[in-house]
């Protein structure tokens, strides 16, 4: 039961990716034989591989992480606090830091992962970002032989399906329906690259990216049916 579970274990997570090159012209010729040939089925007919390269950031293959936002709970007694901090910068540092903050502040058997469709998006990409950066890989992200009931990640999503397998919601969706603050006022996931590589605009992506930790938290107190965080808790390092 997730009411049992002691909020300030949870790391509540969010990445941003992009693109890895700002143009399909950044890649070798053998890349972009690659590229067309992964996303044979996911194109339209009229639709190049060219054209389609503006949606590599949701493949880790061709993606690249530019941000991870995360918040933790520090609740004391009555007091509660939700801090929220990001890592962003080169994606080897990026990925480094965020992994050291795993393992040395998030490595104990009761800490637990969550985001929002993370177990399908979130977490396998950064695994396999930190596999192609030769980060090594935290024990929270170190799946192999783990059994699914000691795998230690939440996932919003997934406990909104509640069991129905074939069921979408959207991070927006799911703040508008349990009437959560929406995060998605500025900007959304297709707009990322467009800021990151046009308008170089990563404080902005920052604050979308982190909007969501703190949507997904939100959504997480309404499943507890707890009161939502106030401005006033939120803190921002």
């Amino acid at each position: 039961m997730i009411e049992k579970i002691n909020l300030n274990n949870i790391l509540f997570l969010d990445i941003e990716t992009v693109p890895e090159y700002n143009s399909y012209l950044g890649m070798d010729e053998e890349t972009k034989k690659l590229w067309e040939h992964k996303t044979q089925y996911q194109r339209k007919d009229e639709v190049t591989a060219e054209d389609f390269y503006e949606r590599a950031g949701i493949w880790a293959e061709f993606g690249k992480i530019i941000t991870i936002s995360v918040g933790y709970f520090t609740n004391k007694a009555d007091i509660r606090n939700f801090r929220v901090t990001s890592f962003w910068g080169e994606e080897k540092k990026i990925l480094q830091d965020f992994s050291n903050l795993l393992n040395n502040h998030f490595n104990q058997p009761q800490h637990v992962l969550c985001g929002h469709n993370a177990k399908e998006f979130d977490i396998p990409f950064m695994a396999r970002r930190m596999i192609i950066n030769s980060v090594p890989l935290p024990d929270k992200l170190n799946l192999f032989g783990k059994k699914p009931w000691e795998v230690p990640h939440l996932d919003t999503l997934e406990l909104w399906k509640f069991g129905d397998f074939k069921h979408f919601t959207s991070l927006k969706l799911l703040t508008k329906v349990l009437g959560v603050p929406s995060p998605k006022d500025d900007i959304d996931g297709s707009e990322v690259a467009h800021v990151f590589y046009i308008e170089n605009d990563i404080d902005r992506i920052i604050t979308y990216c982190e909007k969501d930790v703190i949507a997904v938290a939100q959504i997480f107190l309404r499943f507890r049916r707890e009161d939502l965080l106030i401005d006033d808790e939120i803190i921002h390092v």
